[in-house]
């Protein structure tokens, strides 16, 4: 165990608070996932699996469900990263005005390419769609803050600066050494159809947010096999017998929460 791992049931009692606070905000205890990633994040400078199974625990979900949400969304990093990370654009209006010179500028003076992290885990480097700054291009973020207008001149000044510490915008937490990636190839596991590491272990192969999820209350407005429909709120994830939507309908009358 490493000391990050260590040192984790300190930092989770240390937020646990702020933890409650957020998840408090929400009807749906569920919407707080992104805000508590968020959090574990900017403290552990990565999202942990610690750190999601205490999400998972806090919010009575599956593993599975967190590790789904955060893999969907790219800010959210699942293996340690550099305390800098550099993102250029190279959406169609940087390109236009010269992102394949910055990017290779920054490939040749940080000697990493696209989704690499320097040997000293300073500098993580990425190459990213559209950052919707346009009119500012070439533009890049470093720890998601914008830099605008960028030459040749400018980037030498930002690298020289992260390099020595210091750079406007402060530097990600770093509470364990990172690897030369922190891509995550798709699992062995999942291209044969079987589970995910967040899904292991449940009772069903179907129960990681699919069938049977006992947080899932889903809004089940289709058509099924025999055309009938629901509308509104249902429990029920999918109904695929006629005779089951039936019962299903006459268990909802009787107790009262029929729609």
């Amino acid at each position: 165990m490493n000391e990050r791992r260590e040192a984790f049931p300190a930092l989770l009692a240390r937020l646990r608070p702020e933890c409650d606070a957020i998840v408090a905000q929400y009807e749906d205890r569920r919407s707080a996932l992104l805000p508590l990633m968020h959090l574990f994040q900017q403290h552990e400078g990565f999202v942990s699996a610690e750190a999601m199974q205490a999400a998972a625990d806090m919010l009575d979900v599956t593993p599975a469900v967190v590790e789904s949400t955060v893999s969907f969304y790219t800010l959210f990093y699942r293996r340690p990263v550099g305390k800098y990370v550099v993102q250029v654009c190279r959406g169609l209006a940087c390109t236009i005005n010269g992102a394949e010179s910055v990017m290779r500028t920054f490939r040749e003076k940080l000697g990493i390419e696209h989704l690499q992290t320097t040997d000293d885990g300073v500098f993580s480097y990425e190459e990213v769609e559209c950052l919707a700054a346009c009119d500012r291009a070439t533009c890049a973020q470093v720890n998601l803050e914008f830099v605008y207008d960028l030459d040749q001149k400018q980037i030498d000044d930002m690298i020289a600066a992260m390099r020595a510490g210091t750079y406007k915008t402060p530097p990600m937490a770093q509470t364990e050494t990172p690897g030369k990636t922190w891509h995550v190839a798709q699992l062995p596991e999942i291209s044969k159809g079987r589970q995910a590491p967040g899904a292991r272990g449940t009772e069903s192969p179907n129960n990681a947010g699919g069938v049977g999820d006992k947080v899932g209350e889903i809004m089940l407005d289709r058509i099924i096999d025999l055309g009938l429909a629901f509308h509104g709120d249902t429990r029920e994830r999918a109904v695929k017998q006629a005779r089951d939507v039936v019962k299903l309908i006459e268990e909802e009358e009787k107790s009262g929460a029929g729609h």
